[in-house]
């Protein structure tokens, strides 16, 4: 029966670690545009599903293609790769803070807001 419970506690950890993991969160201080698709500023919650990330602040929910991709070495801290576009500022990655993980947007990358949930 303790192994059970060994067990069990051992797969909800792992399983938590895994979900934090994959959680991050990021300060947006300009306007920062994701395809068509406006990140105002604020504190937003970044979650990873996939091929796809969350960007949530409050009721607001925005979802984008996106990828993970691996760097050579680690990141100091958590920072937005911008591009000026046509006077907009476009996000093209977020580079993950203590880590080697990076989050890309293609330059064809699209958004779409799914408002107040």
């Amino acid at each position: 029966m303790k192994l059970v419970k060994l067990l069990v506690s051992g797969s909800v950890l792992s399983l938590g670690v895994a979900l934090a993991a994959s959680s991050y969160s990021v300060k947006v201080i300009d306007p920062t545009w994701i395809g068509q698709t406006e990140l105002k500023p604020g504190d937003y919650k970044v979650q990873i599903e996939g091929d796809k990330v969350q960007f949530k602040m409050g009721k607001t929910v925005i979802e984008a293609a996106a990828k993970l991709e691996t760097s050579t070495s680690k990141f100091s801290y958590t920072q937005l790769g911008t591009k000026l576009v046509d006077g907009k500022s476009k996000l093209e990655e977020i580079d993950l803070g203590g880590t080697t993980s990076k989050i890309v947007f293609g330059s064809d990358a699209s958004a779409t807001s799914a408002g107040t949930k």
